[in-house]
């Protein structure tokens, strides 16, 4: 089969040549972007006298046809058109003759599928911001009903603080909006529009690039077109944020698997989002959070996979970015079904308050109020109170008892400065409600967090 560039050509390429220089095969996902951008693009040539009107209308129903015949399946896709790009206009050629040919005036391949694939990037963006804003609601429905259940916060996986679970779950709400912040700031950042720059050097012809950016709805155009040909940045972008949403997908699963085991109890997942084991009739195991956990080294390998492929090229295209694609296909599937079997399992999980009151009660979690309320009502130095605390922990564990519930008697015999009062300060409720700093876990800042984040999502509808 002649290709649309064989005229320099003496001979064709050979066939295992055709297999290994294709991106067909993957790039075809992008042929509602390619079609797009070709209407655009044929649009402006009418519009500045490089094509008629009609030659523009033959252009845009062809490729509308071909769309419907993508979509229907009955496209033939041969990988002997290298790419999504020319097996779209050696179609359009096939259907409407000369007019089509007439397509690619004023741009090459190289600006083609910058655009194209812009134009996926940006619309990927939007829709993982969307489903982000789902599985915060999901995580806002819970914290509004936890704000008063105890939970142990830990530091070096060692029980370390009374907390309650609206706190807790409110921390994955804070990283989830610096997510959406993220991709916002790129989507913003990336609206540009690279078709117009041809090979590298731009075009002689008059095009009007202001105007495909309209079209298109791009906020601007690209500033250097020997830039633009070869930026993926874009692309680098969504890879990196996608990375970092499913860090903290993978940070939340971490402890969903921690939590639902046998030692913990804190959440019973749904049966619907558990598996069983083939040899051991008892188990349900948290498969989704462990394949949440796995899939986040996926992603962080398509990152650390583009930004190998980047760190050498020169300037302007290379055939080496034919491989930006793939993994940027992959993580966007990855973090869509991702993000939406977290927000399902957390929604059908079953959380265990009594279990997660009872593991505040050891540990020794209001040894820091013992402290405070030694610098506080005692007027100790807090080196010197932390000390005294430390030795109360002591006397604590050789009664075999904790902290939070030790006698005024017991902690007397520690230092007789502390006061018959203490006992109020070392309830885990009160050492709880005492954080009313802003950010802190006391549930009237708890619910002040809730209520700016609250703010912050009906802005945005």
């Amino acid at each position: 089969m002649s290709k649309l560039w064989s005229g320099r050509f003496a001979a064709s390429g050979a066939a295992l040549l055709d297999e290994f220089n294709a991106s067909l095969p993957f790039d075809k996902k992008l042929y509602e972007e390619d079609i797009k951008g070709s209407i655009a693009h044929a649009t402006m040539l009418a519009k500045q006298g490089i094509l008629t009107q009609d030659e523009a209308d033959q252009i845009a129903r062809g490729l509308l046809q071909i769309k419907k015949e993508i979509e229907e399946g009955i496209f033939v896709f041969d990988i002997a058109h290298e790419d999504i790009h020319m097996s779209v206009e050696t179609r359009l050629i096939d259907l409407i003759g000369e007019a089509g040919k007439r397509l690619h005036t004023a741009r090459s391949r190289n600006d083609q599928v910058a655009v194209d694939f812009r134009q996926y990037v940006q619309k990927q963006t939007l829709i993982i911001v969307h489903v982000l804003e789902e599985v915060i609601d999901v995580l806002m429905n819970i914290a509004k009903e936890h704000t008063q259940t105890l939970l142990h916060g830990m530091t070096h996986l060692q029980h370390a603080q009374p907390i309650n679970l609206a706190f807790h779950l409110l921390a994955y709400v804070s990283m989830f909006k610096r997510d959406i912040e993220r991709l916002e700031s790129s989507y913003q950042r990336n609206n540009v529009l690279p078709l117009g720059c041809a090979a590298l050097a731009g075009t002689p012809h008059n095009i009007d690039r202001e105007y495909v950016a309209q079209l298109l709805g791009f906020d601007s155009v690209s500033v250097n077109c020997l830039d633009t040909v070869s930026d993926r940045d874009f692309a680098l972008e969504i890879l990196f944020n996608i990375s970092t949403i499913m860090m903290h997908v993978s940070r939340f699963a971490e402890e969903l698997i921690l939590w639902s085991s046998y030692e913990f109890k804190f959440v019973t997942l749904s049966d619907e989002y558990s598996t069983g084991s083939s040899i051991m009739p008892q188990k349900k195991n948290p498969d989704v959070p462990e394949l949440l956990r796995g899939k986040t080294g996926r992603v962080n390998g398509n990152l650390i996979s583009l930004l190998t492929v980047l760190k050498g090229l020169p300037l302007a295209y290379n055939k080496d970015m034919q491989e930006d694609k793939e993994g940027v296909f992959d993580s966007v599937e990855t973090v869509y079904m991702s993000l939406n079997i977290l927000k399902e399992a957390v929604r059908t999980m079953t959380i265990n308050v009594d279990r997660m009151k009872q593991a505040c009660e050891v540990g020794h979690l209001s040894a820091t109020d013992l402290a405070d309320y030694l610098v506080q009502k005692c007027d100790i130095p807090f080196r010197e109170a932390h000390f005294i605390t430390g030795r109360a922990v002591a006397h604590a564990e050789s009664l075999g008892i904790d902290l939070s519930v030790m006698s005024v008697a017991e902690l007397q015999k520690v230092d007789p400065r502390i006061g018959n009062d203490v006992c109020e300060y070392l309830s885990l409720v009160n050492s709880m409600n005492a954080r009313t700093s802003q950010g802190g876990t006391a549930v009237s800042s708890t619910c002040k967090q809730i209520e700016i984040f609250e703010t912050w999502m009906k802005a945005r509808r």
